[in-house]
């Protein structure tokens, strides 16, 4: 089992990671990355339900319950933030945009 300090220092350090990473990317890719990171919080919801799935107490259940909520709403949210990006791109003319005016 991993202990409080190396948990700690974990968490940390993948904040540290994260941010630095983040805050080097390009406006024109936020879109893209924001898909795959909603990629990754539908693993998290996953990650959650099996947590759930395997709570003994009603402590537990509690924290597991919670945890799956906030990751749908976190996995939703994001489908809805990326499709609501991907409508700025889209072309105002008629047509769409696509060839033959259609």
């Amino acid at each position: 089992m991993i202990d409080g300090f190396l948990a700690l220092y974990i968490f940390m350090l993948a904040a540290f990671t994260g941010y630095e990473i983040i805050a080097r990317v390009p406006v024109i890719l936020h879109t893209p990355l924001m898909s795959g990171s909603n990629f990754v919080h539908g693993i998290v919801l996953v990650g959650a339900m099996i947590a759930l799935g395997h709570a003994d107490s009603t402590l537990g259940i509690a924290i597991g319950f919670i945890g799956v909520l906030l990751g749908a709403g976190n996995a939703a949210g994001g489908y809805v933030v990326t499709e609501r990006m991907l409508e700025m791109f889209k072309s105002s003319k008629p047509g769409g945009g696509k060839p033959g005016g259609h």
